[in-house]
């Protein structure tokens, strides 16, 4: 079945974003972008020389996220882990100008706060790279983060985010004993998933899975409409959660839910120049909108109208409550 969700209904949705109150738990990062020109290629190598214009700093991965939320009017927390250096300061400094406290930061003397760097140059990355630590976190430091997961639900989240970029935060016990906790006050746990994790994800209320990784998950390779509707199934039978949003590029989403019901949602994106950060704001809006008591199909179908907006922005973007208003009027 495909759908397009009423106007009217999405509309008060977004309205009533200021009253969700959201963790977001996961791996923590900066993005860092070199903006420049390329006039010539390298004599010292076959390699373009970028003429830098500028530089910046934003929010990235499960930052990104809380970003997406805090643009959106939403009472964001973040729990995550950062190293004891300058990128770790300059994270946290970024999230305070947004309005988002940081003391569910852990700082880990370890190791370093991750950091990715892409150069582009035309409105086209040249080549990005990563300072990170892919390490197991120590045991001090996984009791730290769930017992800030503990804190904010007694103090009455409507949902979690599990952002998960496989940088060590997101472990198997951590999401048994986030869901745990959260079933037994009825808060929605939302997952962005990597392929690698797809087993710890089991009993999350959503997950929300691009093509290649809802195939690897399921391990099926999802080339039609058939093999799309069997991906699907299997993801919900093995991971015995109540819904697995699968993101689809040019092809829009397909909602699948435990009753069986299939619900396949077009594309609104007009042009695609990046998809950066798209899954950070699909799922910092899915998530929104469930807390407010929507039905999944209208939270996917404002996700949706979310994502058109982002990936047309060159970089990791954000999504404010005018933009996707004006994008859901258009159409």
């Amino acid at each position: 079945m495909t759908v397009q969700s009423d106007r009217t209904r999405l509309l008060k949705l977004i309205g009533s974003f200021p009253k969700c109150r959201v963790l977001v738990v996961g791996d923590v990062m900066l993005d860092h972008y070199i903006w420049g020109a390329v006039s010539r290629i390298s004599p010292e190598a076959p390699v373009p020389v970028v003429n830098v214009t500028r530089e910046n700093l934003l929010l990235g991965a499960a930052t990104n996220v809380v970003h997406n939320i805090a643009s959106l009017g939403g009472d964001v927390r973040v729990c995550g882990v950062i190293g004891h250096d300058d990128a770790g300061r300059q994270l946290g400094s970024l999230l305070r100008a947004k309005g988002v406290k940081t003391d569910g930061l852990i700082v880990d003397e370890g190791r370093p706060t991750t950091i990715k760097t892409r150069i582009i140059a035309h409105s086209q990355q040249v080549v990005r790279f990563d300072r990170e630590s892919k390490d197991g976190l120590a045991r001090s430091t996984r009791k730290k983060i769930f017992e800030q997961v503990q804190r904010q639900i007694d103090e009455g989240i409507e949902a979690i985010i599990i952002s998960d970029y496989s940088k060590g935060v997101v472990t198997r016990e951590l999401v048994r004993d986030t869901v745990k906790l959260a079933k037994k006050k009825s808060i929605i746990v939302s997952v962005d998933p990597k392929v690698n994790h797809f087993g710890i994800y089991r009993g999350v209320s959503i997950l929300t899975p691009n093509t290649k990784e809802a195939s690897l998950g399921a391990k099926i390779d999802i080339e039609d409409d058939k093999s799309l509707l069997k991906a699907g199934a299997a993801l919900l039978s093995r991971l015995k959660c109540d819904a697995v949003l699968i993101t689809r590029g040019e092809h829009g989403m397909s909602l699948f839910e435990r009753n069986r019901k299939v619900t396949h949602i077009p594309t609104v994106a007009q042009e695609v120049f990046d998809v950066t950060g798209a899954g950070d704001t699909v799922i910092s809006v899915l998530t929104m909108a469930m807390a407010t008591g929507a039905k999944l199909v209208d939270a996917a179908s404002l996700s949706n109208y979310a994502a058109g907006i982002v990936v047309g922005v060159v970089g990791t973007a954000t999504v404010t409550p005018e933009e996707l208003k004006q994008k859901i009027m258009a159409g």
